[in-house]
């Protein structure tokens, strides 16, 4: 079976940076990823890229930010006081923080800078604006 429309497909992949370092890899857990095609999980230029694959077939290329993760939004970083993070688990810049969403769900933040009591956090996904290569395997295909 071949990738299409509609299809679900099961695959590995790896995610590499412009300098050539490793991003993030379904390979570590040896988990793959599972995709709706047209579900809008993932960018169009990416699904593209996909077509017409079949399982066992592997492909690398690489997308522009704005087909991979998108480009930064200015208005995903907020400035959070300082009180509103516990003693336990203080504000340090690098940290990674979820914070509770009225839904109950859990958004993870990176902590940019720490300056008195202002914590600029960043909801951006990590790797918005970044050229990426990827490498994908697929692993199965179900029509």
């Amino acid at each position: 079976m071949i990738i299409g429309p509609g299809s679900t497909v099961i695959f590995h992949f790896d995610i590499k940076l412009s300098d050539g370092s490793a991003a993030e890899s379904t390979r570590v857990h040896n988990k793959p990823a599972k995709l709706q095609m047209g579900d809008g999980s993932l960018s169009p230029a990416f699904e593209a890229q996909l077509g017409g694959m079949a399982a066992g077939d592997k492909r690398t290329f690489t997308l522009a930010p704005e087909d991979a993760y998108g480009m930064p939004n200015p208005d995903n970083i907020y400035y959070v006081d300082r009180s509103k993070f516990s003693s336990d688990a203080p504000a340090k810049v690098g940290m990674i923080v979820g914070f509770a969403m009225p839904d109950g769900s859990e958004l993870p933040g990176l902590i940019r800078e720490v300056v008195g009591e202002s914590v600029t956090v960043d909801f951006n996904h990590p790797l918005a604006g970044q050229t990426l290569t990827f490498n994908v395997e697929i692993v199965q295909v179900i029509n």
